[in-house]
């Protein structure tokens, strides 16, 4: 009995990995195909913009809320459905004839996304209940999303020179019915306490109005800027939804997401130094991909080639050496590891040639940014150590929130820093090579700086969980 229960709970951690591959590279297969997609649909530049922030709005507002509905009315429920809306909408997006019914599609995906993601570690921390086995399942589930970023340009490059735009939403079809055909028999079922216990709409309200006019601010600050009043507006009212949230969940008789999850210093800690981590990660993610196409001249399938080497180091740090790793020295001590060699690899790229060579000057990074596979996972097993069985599918909400709520972060201050930074060059009448160069090595420079003050958080706030908190949420 024992053995087919082993056999089953990893075979959810593969139906688990293969969502989480699923929503990673959705986010980064989409941006090579971009100029087809604009030019098969007539897209405007301001409406391309919105076939991408749709998605991101969509899922990083809806996280929190999908994760506490998880915990209320089955994780696995909510998984299920996730998929099956996330399926059906990658296939009218590959459907999508204009850009509206591109947008709205993307909307679902976004919708969809959520409501898989925001529980699947959840449901991973009630499978496995014993540390080791926690840790390495921990590190396999993060190594596909780890990688999956890198991965997504290499494939959005084949499958849009090789077929056209529209397979890179139709890939996830195929991926998707396999899913929910093996998670079906794979995945434990799971009650939930009930909508009674705990549905708390006027939170929801709150929170997902809240998160989701954050994040739409947030990307539009580069067309806006950080001071104009649409960004200062926008903003003040999305905190002060937000403030409204907490004060209902302190008052609450069954609030949607109880205060005492963020009473865990390495819960707190562990989201705190993940949303700058990804903050400061994006610029290696986008940046340096943005760098080779617009300052060496590399093609899009050439520039997914070129960061293979660091997709694939990140996978297999994440896969076979982080989880024995975190036995052996301790999450904290892997994370803080991992953060040391992306700081190292940030404060290389802020010295960028207008001329780098790929082995002299990118490869050192692209080895270096293997501590991706060593923060992720660490970050995963901190943030979900002091997570309760009635709660972990809001611990995993959570955590999934405030990622892409850091990958969001990213995206506004460290593009519009470097927008900025290369007018002022322009202005200054340097060449366009030279200008975007600057602009760049400015973004890495302020990415070095928001991945040491997430090591500075994981130095001063986490601690490593006692074993009796690692294994506190029990099937």
């Amino acid at each position: 009995m024992s053995h087919v229960r082993f056999d089953s709970r990893w075979t959810a951690l593969g139906v688990l990995s293969a969502t989480g591959l699923m929503t990673i590279l959705d986010g980064s297969i989409v941006t090579v195909a971009l100029p087809a997609i604009q030019e098969d649909l007539g897209f405007s530049p301001a409406g391309l913009s919105w076939m991408m922030n749709a998605y991101l709005i969509a899922f990083g507002g809806l996280l929190l809320l999908s994760g506490r509905l998880g915990d209320l009315i089955g994780r696995r429920t909510m998984f299920m459905a996730g998929n099956v809306i996330f399926t059906a909408a990658s296939l009218l997006a590959g459907a999508a004839g204009g850009p509206g019914m591109l947008i709205a599609a993307r909307f679902l995906q976004g919708v969809g996304s959520a409501m898989a993601s925001a529980v699947v570690l959840g449901i991973l921390v009630t499978l496995f209940t014993e540390t080791r086995e926690r840790v390495k399942a921990i590190a396999i589930f993060s190594s596909t999303g780890a990688a999956g970023a890198s991965l997504g340009q290499v494939l959005g490059g084949v499958l849009t020179d090789a077929l056209s735009w529209p397979w890179i939403f139709l890939i996830n079809v195929p991926i998707g019915v396999v899913t929910i055909a093996i998670a079906v028999r794979a995945l434990p079922a799971d009650r939930g306490a009930g909508l009674s216990a705990g549905a708390d709409i006027a939170g929801a309200a709150l929170v997902t109005s809240g998160l989701m006019l954050g994040i739409y601010t947030v990307v539009k600050v580069e067309e806006y800027g950080w001071l104009a009043a649409h960004t200062l507006g926008l903003g003040a009212v999305s905190l002060a939804l937000l403030a409204a949230f907490f004060v209902r969940q302190a008052t609450a008789k069954a609030p949607l997401m109880p205060l005492r999850v963020l009473r865990s210093r390495n819960v707190a800690g562990a989201n705190l130094a993940q949303m700058l981590a990804l903050s400061g990660m994006f610029a290696f993610q986008v940046l340096v991909a943005l760098y080779m196409q617009q300052v060496l001249g590399y093609g899009a399938l050439d520039t997914g080639l070129a960061m293979l080497p660091a997709a694939v180091g990140i996978g297999s740090i994440s896969l076979f050496a982080s989880a024995r790793l975190s036995a052996r020295f301790g999450a904290r001590v892997v994370l803080l590891g991992g953060l040391a060699m992306l700081i190292a690899a940030m404060l290389l790229l802020t010295r960028i040639p207008v001329d780098a060579g790929y082995v002299t000057h990118l490869l050192p990074v692209m080895l270096l940014i293997w501590g991706g596979g060593l923060v992720l996972p660490a970050l995963a097993t901190l943030g979900m150590s002091a997570a309760r069985e009635s709660d972990a599918g809001l611990a995993s909400g959570l955590f999934n929130t405030t990622q892409q709520v850091g990958m969001a972060i990213g995206v506004a201050v460290l593009s519009t820093m470097a927008a900025s930074r290369t007018e002022e060059l322009l202005s200054a009448g340097r060449d366009r090579a030279e200008a975007l160069t600057g602009g760049y090595q400015l973004a890495f420079g302020i990415s070095a700086g928001l991945l040491i003050t997430a090591f500075v958080v994981g130095l001063v706030v986490l601690r490593q969980p006692r074993v009796e908190q690692q294994v506190s949420v029990t099937v």
